[in-house]
């Protein structure tokens, strides 16, 4: 999915609560650029915590390894290598790359097709790629010549390759994010760091208290053009959170507008009323995946999906001017005491 990146809207409260004589707990926060957006990580410092530094260290070295095996903005990325290669090719690839593919794979069978990595030409054929041209619609000669090299029936893992039997082009911008977000609290559970919440350009996992014992908070924002308000606000401890919708990366022509969310059925942008979704998963990657494919569905089959498959799921749909909002059962089940703003 080359999908827009929602930032929530994070409350967090800066607290503190006495634990020593001479150490007070505290939340220490730090962040920076990362993937052509930002990151930002908030932790419960304890007496017994890696250095700010430390942490912000281990955290800039999983998005550098993420940004390097798995951009498509960069040429020299092992994605980006693979996608130049002629039809045919074979080659060897990193293991978080093999995992991602595997992982889309999976999202691509269970969601019948909603799910697909290698929408990248159509993408930019759009106007909404790596390599895009203008915003403008495509001629139907033009979308048949690229959906062509589109399917994920021409990608396959042999051992540690990646081969392909068209010229695919590879796109992780669905995922890649929530798997950053997944190895960096692994690496924090690692160091002992289990109160937390970290998020990458928008895809985001919370697990702990704070230390005045209060969750951390997080904000469904309503999709509003040029504003950010919170509509729920969520209670999280160790879920991860995506949120797609079709608000903010658009463009309009002859008075239609066109999302950057394709159907990969149809090779064309969507046209039905759901105007976002949330999703709440233990796997951030499977969240960020999720919401892509329940994008891609609307509300109607994307509300059964997601009842059938067991997904916490919030949805926003538009109505005239307005949006209606609603939820899986495995989302209320979760979230039963979340406050309606």
């Amino acid at each position: 999915m080359s999908h827009v990146l929602l930032r929530p809207v994070i409350a967090v409260s800066l607290l503190t609560a006495l634990t020593g004589c001479w150490f007070s707990e505290r939340v220490e926060e730090f962040g920076g650029p990362t993937m052509g957006s930002t990151y930002t990580v908030k932790y419960v410092r304890s007496k017994d915590s890696p250095s700010l530094e430390s942490l912000k260290r281990e955290t800039e070295a999983i998005l550098a390894e993420v940004d390097q095996q798995m951009s498509t903005y960069r040429d020299d990325s092992a994605i980006e290598q693979f996608n130049q290669a002629p039809a045919g090719t074979c080659q060897a690839m990193p293991a978080g790359v093999l995992q991602l593919v595997e992982a889309g794979r999976v999202l691509h069978e269970q969601s019948a097709g909603a799910f697909d990595l290698t929408l990248e030409p159509l993408l930019n054929l759009w106007g909404f790629g790596p390599k895009a041209r203008a915003e403008k619609v495509p001629t139907a000669e033009q979308l048949t010549a690229a959906r062509t090299r589109v399917g994920m029936q021409h990608l396959r893992s042999e051992g540690e390759q990646l081969c392909k039997d068209v010229d695919v082009q590879v796109d992780f911008n669905s995922i890649a994010a929530g798997y950053a977000v997944d190895k960096i609290v692994q690496r924090f559970n690692e160091l002992g760091v289990t109160r937390y919440m970290v998020e990458a350009t928008g895809e985001l996992k919370a697990a702990g208290k704070k230390p005045d014992g209060q969750p951390w908070r997080i904000g469904l924002e309503a999709p509003q053009d040029g504003q950010r308000v919170a509509q729920r606000v969520l209670d999280v401890d160790g879920y991860g959170i995506s949120t797609s919708g079709d608000y903010r990366n658009y463009f309009e022509e002859e008075g239609r507008r066109y999302s950057h969310t394709l159907d990969p059925l149809t090779g064309a942008p969507i046209t039905h009323k759901l105007a976002a979704v949330t999703v709440v998963d233990k796997s951030t990657l499977r969240a960020d995946g999720l919401s892509t494919v329940l994008m891609v569905m609307g509300t109607e089959r994307g509300l059964a999906f997601a009842e059938r498959m067991g997904i916490a799921a919030f949805f926003v749909t538009r109505e005239g001017d307005a949006f209606v909002t609603q939820t899986t059962q495995a989302f209320e089940q979760l979230f039963a005491a979340g406050d309606e703003q």
